[in-house]
């Protein structure tokens, strides 16, 4: 059992800030794995601090005396990471003027930490099945079998499982990998550790420059704390070292601390993904944006409807009916128009409506109501509307109301400005 003391006593030796329940069961569970020679993969996104995990079970192991790499699979080009991690004989490959040893080989009897071990290509994959399985592996340009003894930790910001699906990682190794699963909880998660980890950097900066450290009023803590940070602890240190520089006040309230984080909420994917789901952004923003359409068409409908039902009481559609609801008519498409139509729109409706003989009666106006009115609309309806220029119209609407600024467009229209932008390649509309 691991006592809340050892607990405390790894966050102090690696500078780990924070009391989440989460992270505290992902550093249990690290002092757990770390006297074994069992393989770890840390799962987490990027900027949540996945490599301070990977030394903490380095050190805490059999093997911290052994050397210890770390590696951004993600970093090092698919042509050369062969013979990066097993090394090569001279002359394998152009450039292969003498021979040269691979991580592998070098950190023998110590620890080699694999990040992003999503990105790494299938054949190096197949290559490290193998050492995970023989502890064997042949270096590039060669036929001799090598053996080592590593200790493999790896550690990844992509769903692993999907990867398996779509063909783009071995589901052995996968297996393999993941004998002890760690899951490094992202900033968002954590509550109160933001504003420790906040005046963690403020007050290291100002330890470095010889200036008094910012401090956060209560409403700025609380705006802290409901912010996304998709770039997590990155993010904050970013935003806290700026705030640090820039900010003559030392306070910073609510006010201050908003002009630093980005205002454009909508592009933040974890503001509109559940990782149990996983919607991409862009298509709950579509669908976002045919919902708004359908309202929108659903209320056009209905002011329709009354408008002809208020004609057919009054006898006609007069001047003050259409000047009542001029709204409906400030989306017609001018160039279909004809001179006359333009400068007297109520022009297009002195033509008598064709009524039933059998619904003439006022008796009867509530019947007609529900049928005859109901059945013109939607006739009309199917013939004219589509959801694809209802959706066009929309956002052309939005740009000249913004004056073709995007960012504020897609804020209107409640979408975000990327799928706005897409949509306005996707309707070829000119700005």
């Amino acid at each position: 059992m691991i006592t809340p003391e050892e607990i405390q006593s790894v966050k102090q030796r690696y500078g780990i800030i924070g009391n989440s329940p989460l992270l505290n069961h992902a550093i249990e569970v690290a002092i757990q794995a770390a006297p074994t020679d069992m393989t770890v993969l840390i799962t987490g996104e990027s900027g949540s601090g996945k490599e301070s995990f990977s030394k903490i079970i380095h050190s805490l192991s059999l093997r911290k005396h052994g050397k210890f790499i770390a590696i951004n699979c993600g970093a090092i080009p698919e042509g050369t990471i062969d013979s990066e991690l097993f090394g090569h004989e001279k002359g394998s490959f152009t450039g292969a003027h003498e021979a040269r040893k691979g991580y592998f080989e070098v950190t023998d009897g110590g620890s080699i930490f694999l990040d992003e071990i999503g990105e790494m290509p299938l054949g190096t994959q197949s290559r490290l099945l193998r050492v995970l399985e023989n502890g064997e592996f042949i270096k590039v340009g060669s036929s001799k079998v090598l053996k080592t003894d590593v200790r493999v930790i790896t550690a990844t910001n992509v769903n692993l499982i999907k990867a398996v699906e779509k063909g783009k990682f071995r589901e052995d190794l996968y297996y393999r990998l993941n004998t002890v699963p760690i899951f490094v909880p992202p900033l968002r998660e954590r509550g109160e550790d933001m504003v420790l980890l906040f005046r963690k950097f403020t007050s290291d900066f100002s330890e470095k420059y010889q200036v008094r450290p910012i401090t956060l009023d209560e409403d700025a803590q609380k705006l802290l704390m409901s912010y996304a940070f998709p770039g997590n602890i990155r993010q904050l240190k970013n935003i806290a070292e700026q705030i640090s520089l820039l900010e003559q006040a030392r306070e910073v309230d609510a006010a201050t601390l908003a002009k630093y984080l980005p205002a454009d909420r909508s592009q933040l994917p974890m503001a509109l993904t559940g990782k149990s789901n996983g919607n991409d952004t862009s298509d709950f923003s579509e669908r976002d944006l045919l919902y708004k359409v359908l309202f929108d068409m659903k209320k056009d409908m209905n002011e329709l409807k009354k408008l002809v039902l208020e004609s057919y009481q009054s006898g006609g559609l007069n001047q003050s009916i259409i000047s009542k609801h001029q709204e409906l008519f400030e989306d017609l498409d001018s160039t279909s128009l004809s001179r006359t139509e333009r400068e007297n729109p109520s022009s297009n409706y002195n033509m008598p409506l064709v009524i039933d003989p059998n619904k003439t009666s006022s008796a009867d106006s509530s019947e007609y109501e529900e049928e005859g009115i109901q059945d013109i609309i939607h006739e009309e309806d199917d013939n004219s509307l589509s959801l694809e220029k209802k959706e066009k119209e929309m956002i052309l609407k939005a740009l000249r109301k913004h004056n073709n600024k995007r960012k504020y467009a897609a804020s209107d229209l409640g979408i975000s400005e990327r799928t706005l932008y897409r949509k306005i390649k996707q309707y070829e509309i000119d700005q």
